[in-house]
């Protein structure tokens, strides 16, 4: 899917510039974790991804990060063919689209890539939360309205503006899948329909310290100012470190 050349290119795929978009392809497996302090796994992701960025299939990393490069930008401009990204953009992109401010209209999703051996429909999220202060005049109401918000209920109308919500039920797809603007294609649909969701980041005390050590190697990985061999070696240290001196 990748053509031409200069500002006419086209580029197949599109990671954005997050950590994410190239690591937790390898937590899919539900056999590994990033904040065990151990990132061999993620070799062969990292191998993939810069060799396509050799290749030219897709944006050079530094490039998208000096520039502040927003994936919303490049897919809607018809720059890049396909990206993976969160399922809120759904929403957004039918917005731009009805808005004019899109120029890619004829779209659709698939179920999230996943490894050998892992059933399609496995994916990976993160958590909203939603808490109650403990210095509020009205505790009570407020956590009634966490209740509603994320019970069956509150579910649904948020799934009526495209978002998903923590609870997904039938009710839910079937809402988000006929919004108008969501795309009509079988796998579009189908995709919507998961079977297992990874979180990003698992609770952790230690999530801040280690999120910040996976950031800073993955933006020395990505503009290969260090080997991936170097770079995972440098994750595994300094991860174990700071598990080591919270234990």
């Amino acid at each position: 899917m990748t053509s031409g050349e200069g500002s006419e290119k086209v580029y197949g795929a599109h990671y954005h510039t997050w950590r994410s978009a190239v690591q937790l392809f390898g937590i899919l497996d539900g056999e590994h974790t990033i904040i065990d302090g151990n990132y061999d796994f993620l070799k062969p992701y990292y191998e993939l991804i810069l060799q396509e960025q050799d290749d030219g299939i897709v944006q050079d990393y530094a490039t998208l990060k000096t520039s502040s490069t927003h994936y919303s930008g490049v897919f809607e401009n018809n720059t890049v063919a396909m990206m993976n990204m969160g399922s809120w953009y759904i929403a957004t992109l039918i917005q731009d689209i009805a808005s004019g401010k899109s120029e890619a209209t004829n779209w659709g999703i698939v179920k999230y890539p996943h490894p050998e051996g892992v059933e399609a429909g496995t994916t990976l999220g993160t958590i909203t939360s939603l808490g109650v202060n403990a210095k509020s005049e009205h505790q009570e109401t407020a956590l009634d309205f966490v209740n509603f918000v994320s019970g069956t209920s509150g579910a649904g109308i948020i799934a009526d503006t495209g978002t998903f919500p923590a609870i997904k039920t039938e009710e839910v797809i079937s809402k988000i899948a006929s919004m108008d603007g969501f795309p009509t294609d079988e796998n579009s649909i189908a995709a919507l329909q998961t079977v297992k969701t990874y979180l990003e980041m698992p609770l952790s005390e230690d999530s801040a310290e280690i999120e910040v050590v996976l950031n800073e190697v993955h933006d020395s990985i990505m503009t290969e100012n260090i080997s991936i061999d170097d770079g995972i070696a440098e994750m595994n240290e300094r991860v174990t470190e700071i598990l080591n001196a919270a234990s």
